[in-house]
């Protein structure tokens, strides 16, 4: 499996947890988030966030343009992400997760989302989005950073079912980057 080991999956605390900012943009930071990359990529995901990968630290990365192998890569790499804005209309949107392989859940979010984030140079940059899967990628990978899951967007009774369907997946042999749409 390789690559894929490095993803920690539910109900693993490190997902439940809240990361510490990041203090110095270093050659190990750059290194981390080199290997974020990779991870994704192998796993066919649109996003990251470090506690995925058992490292409590504000840094996420995201490619929502990716389409698999042999497609143009367009990664982000935030440090220290913060949503300014989350407004716009309330939109559902089938979410999946690394962490949670083997399911979809539907997640209502706001449709429109401004975040700012320093970049591996130690710019302070500004990303917005709106209606699309960025908008959505943004709001999940930041979840992760304060300790939130998508099934944590859910009521206790759709929790209790995306649970059970996830553990039903981890059963049958589910991988981070598979998803089936349980909801």
């Amino acid at each position: 499996m390789g690559l894929l080991d490095d993803i920690v999956l539910s109900p693993n605390e490190a997902l439940c947890t809240e990361c510490e900012p990041v203090e110095t943009i270093d050659r190990e930071l750059k290194k981390l988030a080199d290997r974020m990359l990779k991870i994704m990529y192998a796993a066919e995901g649109c996003g990251l966030a470090a506690p995925q990968v058992g490292v409590l630290k504000q840094l996420v990365v995201i490619d929502c343009d990716y389409e698999g192998k042999g497609s143009m890569k367009n990664p982000y790499v935030l440090i220290n992400p913060k949503i300014i804005t989350a407004d716009g209309e309330p939109r559902d949107f089938q979410e999946g997760c690394l962490s949670f392989p083997g399911i979809n859940v539907t997640v209502t979010r706001p449709s429109h989302v401004v975040v700012q984030a320093y970049d591996l140079n130690g710019d302070l940059l500004q990303y917005e989005a709106e209606g699309n899967l960025m908008a959505v990628c943004l709001q999940h990978e930041i979840d992760h950073l304060h300790g939130k899951t998508m099934v944590d967007h859910l009521t206790p009774t759709k929790r209790a079912e995306a649970m059970r369907a996830y553990n039903e997946a981890l059963a049958a042999g589910a991988m981070p980057g598979e998803t089936v749409v349980e909801d």
